[in-house]
């Protein structure tokens, strides 16, 4: 039997999880355009942005955006196949390649984010920073909590270089 603190926390838990899930479908469906007018899937603006904060696997990648490992293997096919990203060998696992973000990927996502800045800015203006980077430091302690063994706890990871220590995934406002 629960404590009720523990069921509190228990279901405060589910109630911010559909509320992630609500926010990242509505990310997702704003940023369709913008991706579309740079030329790429939303799916591809993702995988960069996860790979500019450091090369890393399919797999890898795979769990940072929670997709398949198959989705994520078609879309860094296409990126290599039009120069964005380039495999590298992985001197850790000679089957599983790190993905590389080459300069004509990290100018594509330049130009995503410079196209998204602004409408997101004016979308997120009545939020202040401070509770924007307290809500970031939450879900990454609960990541960390529910064994995510790729994300320290947010107390942990300040200043460190991290893979989700970066700008990515981005999407649109």
């Amino acid at each position: 039997m629960l404590s009720r603190e523990d069921h509190a926390r228990v279901n405060a838990y589910r109630l911010l999880m559909a509320d992630v899930y609500e926010l990242a479908a509505l990310s997702r469906r704003s940023s369709d355009s913008v991706a579309a007018a740079h030329g790429v899937t939303v799916t591809q603006w993702h995988t960069m942005s996860v790979l500019s904060g450091g090369d890393a696997t399919v797999p890898a990648i795979a769990r940072r955006l929670g997709i398949t490992r198959q989705a994520v293997q078609r879309t860094t096919d296409q990126l290599e196949a039009v120069g964005h990203v380039q495999a590298l060998p992985n001197p850790e696992h000679r089957g599983s390649p790190l993905m590389h973000l080459t300069r004509s990927g990290h100018d594509t996502l330049q130009r995503l984010w410079s196209a998204s800045d602004r409408p997101r800015a004016e979308a997120l203006r009545s939020i202040p920073t401070d509770r924007l980077a307290a809500a970031r430091e939450t879900v990454r302690d609960i990541l960390a909590a529910i064994g995510n063994p790729l994300v320290p706890p947010a107390s942990k990871s300040a200043g460190t270089r991290h893979p989700s220590n970066h700008r990515g995934p981005q999407t649109g406002p």
